[in-house]
């Protein structure tokens, strides 16, 4: 099991490289992270994505060429992105990026996994 992130970690730069689809967010303690914006999108906090309790998250598909058009800061905790695709209720906290980034390998594994299980794709309809 993954150990929890520190809730004290604080981001010390945010670059959104429109062109390549990323977010590249850099953090206290040394880490840095290249985030696809399809991840970040499929992978999203919200309740629309999540649902609002255990078996009621809802399958991300089509999401291969999504961006984000503009990014909200939400206090001192996190951020909102808004997304191309009108997607734009997911906040962001600074701890849930560091997690998205350390942990990538294995949540992208999981949602390729889910995906295919449902016969579904990345790639828009």
């Amino acid at each position: 099991m993954t150990s929890p992130v520190p809730a004290h970690v604080l981001p010390t730069e945010i670059t959104l490289h429109q062109r390549s689809r990323q977010l590249e967010i850099a953090f206290d303690d040394g880490a840095r992270f290249r985030l696809d914006v399809e991840y970040l999108r499929v992978l999203s906090p919200s309740a629309e994505v999540r649902g609002h309790g255990p078996g009621q998250e809802v399958l991300q598909v089509g999401k291969r060429n999504v961006n984000i058009v503009a990014i909200e800061p939400v206090g001192n905790y996190g951020l909102k992105p808004v997304f191309d695709d009108g997607h734009e209720s997911g906040i962001y906290t600074w701890p849930f990026l560091y997690e998205l980034g350390r942990d990538h390998d294995k949540l992208w594994a999981d949602y390729l996994a889910t995906l295919a299980a449902a016969g579904a794709s990345r790639d828009p309809l």
